[in-house]
């Protein structure tokens, strides 16, 4: 099973949401634009927009550090105006593992399941 799942949490820093919101809004052009390896991009907020989830899906390593690549600009964005922690579901290849080392990730490898 090569696909990896991920679920990524931002915790907004205090004033910095519609700067926040704007980096999003450019980060889903580019994945629409440019990836079609990414399977699923989808962003979630809490209530008081305080924190914002976004649940990922790639076809593989590979796809995902395409997906690193092409919005790598975003996501040091992102850390300049949020926290981030990460989960990884699935194995990620030793190259992605070293690529993302810089970022707070658990990884969980598959179990069981249909």
């Amino acid at each position: 099973m090569s696909e990896l799942v991920i679920s990524a949490r931002f915790d907004v820093h205090a004033g910095k949401l519609e700067e926040f919101q704007s980096i999003i809004a450019t980060a889903i052009q580019k994945v629409r634009a440019n990836e079609p390896r990414t399977l699923q991009y989808n962003w979630y907020h809490s209530d008081d927009h305080s924190r914002y989830i976004v649940l990922e899906r790639y076809e593989d390593s590979d796809a995902l550090l395409e997906h690193l690549a092409d919005v790598g600009e975003e996501l040091g964005a992102f850390l300049e105006v949020s926290d981030l922690k990460v989960d990884v579901f699935g194995t990620p290849s030793a190259e992605l593992v070293e690529a993302t080392a810089a970022i707070p990730i658990r990884v969980y490898t598959f179990h069981h399941g249909l």
